[in-house]
């Protein structure tokens, strides 16, 4: 069950945002071998983000996961992510913060219970 959220200040039509996170979701899916059916995807761009004391276009992703992430995915990701918000919100690269979580199925509820 990935999970994908973004935070970004630029701002969205409600159009550009389900456009974004259906990308996201496929980019997760693609990069973690994961079917896109069990990944969960968030845009959130309400956000007030400032790098090196600057405000300026920017994002923060979180990645959670059971299982799959790691190094190798996570390096995937990141291009992955980050070229694509390069092209689609003008946000550079060197403004883009993701933060990849590796989390037990007993600590992810789902349906009432949890995976493990």
């Amino acid at each position: 069950m990935p999970l994908i959220k973004m935070q970004t200040n630029v701002g969205c039509t409600p159009e550009k945002k389900q456009s974004i996170v259906r990308k996201l979701s496929a980019i997760c899916s693609e990069c973690t071998g994961k079917p896109e059916s069990y990944v969960a995807s968030i845009v959130e761009d309400d956000s007030v983000i400032s790098f090196a004391g600057e405000i300026k276009n920017s994002a923060f992703i979180e990645v959670r996961g059971i299982g799959g992430l790691n190094k190798t995915v996570n390096r995937k990701l990141s291009a992955a992510i980050c070229g694509y918000l390069e092209k689609e919100l003008a946000i550079d690269g060197s403004c883009v913060y993701i933060n990849f979580m590796d989390i037990s199925g007993e600590n992810w509820g789902w349906k009432g219970s949890t995976f493990g």
